[in-house]
């Protein structure tokens, strides 16, 4: 909830960026100048060079090569933490510090231990945290939560998904360095679609499930099997293969009297099967995909909505995620990533 006292008689809000990078250009970063009520005013990034670059670009008047100095910004009222998620908690808690909300990349953090103690840090301040979970409200998941919500599907009775992509050919990204990202790609994508599925069926419980790495030069998982229970006792299955020469990103979500699948990660038309035929629905993305849900950011803060994701609900998709990964890891209450010697789950050679 947002703090009345802190937004009362305020018709914007004034953004600063923590980590200015290829997430910000297109997907994110355009958004908070274009939201209604929402202006981007400062950015950072630790080369001061690249920085000023993005600055000019996107016609934001300041930026800094220091986060402790944009955060302390007087005419910055919110924080958009956009670096890996090794720092999300460190500058989030900063934020929460000086004052100030923040809206986190995604995933939330490495595990769950680091969100929950951001979401002590915005509690004890009275502070609002959200994270970037987009898809929350894009076009063709609302349409999808309409049809859940009308009863078109009649009454649910299943949810599928597989995601699979050659990703095991590339080692060079910090998205699988278990120490930036606290584990594989499953956390950069997989994430997306657990708290979608939090999102549209309810939080998940009876989570199990196992992590392996099966083909990949690298030492974190490439494979991952999630088997969960969602609200009025659905069974669910979602699989991600990260070592496959084929591709695939489909869920499905079976009921009684019809059945919608759709892509997640991609922007592929909604499909609706019921007795009556099939019908296809072109909900195209936005040009910046998290617009929508910025802009529920911001009115959630200037106290006119409500913003569907929280640093609650996205700890709730960590908790998933941690549960599923934690004998791949040996655990996942520590700082597992220093121990990579240790993991059980590493292939050997």
């Amino acid at each position: 909830m947002s703090n009345p006292a802190f937004y009362s008689g305020r018709s914007v809000v004034r953004w600063g960026i923590i980590g200015c990078g290829d997430v910000t250009e297109i997907k994110s970063g355009p958004g908070f100048q274009k939201a209604a009520g929402s202006q981007l005013v400062a950015v950072m990034r630790r080369d001061a060079a690249k920085a000023e670059d993005y600055a000019k670009r996107h016609g934001v008047p300041r930026w800094y090569a220091d986060a402790d100095a944009l955060i302390a910004d007087p005419e910055v009222d919110a924080i958009y933490v956009a670096t890996p998620p090794d720092t999300h908690a460190h500058y989030a808690i900063k934020a929460a510090g000086a004052g100030k909300p923040a809206y986190v990349e995604k995933p939330m953090a490495r595990h769950l231990p680091e969100c929950d103690r951001m979401v002590a840090a915005f509690a004890a301040a009275k502070l609002p945290l959200f994270v970037a979970y987009y898809r929350r409200r894009l076009p063709r998941f609302l349409l999808v939560e309409e049809f859940l919500k009308s009863g078109r599907l009649g009454t649910l009775t299943g949810a599928t998904y597989r995601y699979a992509a050659p990703f095991h050919l590339a080692s060079d990204s910090w998205r699988i360095n278990a120490t930036s990202a606290g584990g594989g790609h499953f956390l950069d994508v997989g994430s997306h679609v657990l708290d979608l599925f939090d999102y549209l069926l309810g939080p998940l419980n009876g989570i199990s499930g196992r992590a392996a790495n099966l083909a990949s030069n690298y030492a974190v998982e490439d494979a991952v099997a999630v088997n969960f229970e969602a609200a009025g006792g659905v069974h669910g299955v979602a699989l991600w293969n990260f070592t496959s020469a084929a591709r695939d990103d489909t869920m499905r979500l079976t009921g009684t009297l019809g059945e919608v699948t759709c892509s997640i990660l991609g922007n592929d038309p909604v499909r609706l099967e019921t007795a009556q035929g099939v019908e296809i629905f072109e909900r195209p993305n936005p040009p910046h995909v998290a617009q929508p849900l910025i802009q529920s950011v911001v009115e959630d803060l200037l106290g006119r909505g409500a913003c569907p994701s929280t640093g609650e609900s996205a700890r709730r998709t960590s908790r998933v995620m941690d549960t599923v990964l934690a004998d791949y890891y040996g655990g996942r209450t520590d700082e597992f990533w220093l121990r990579e010697d240790t993991w059980p789950g590493r292939r050997s050679g």
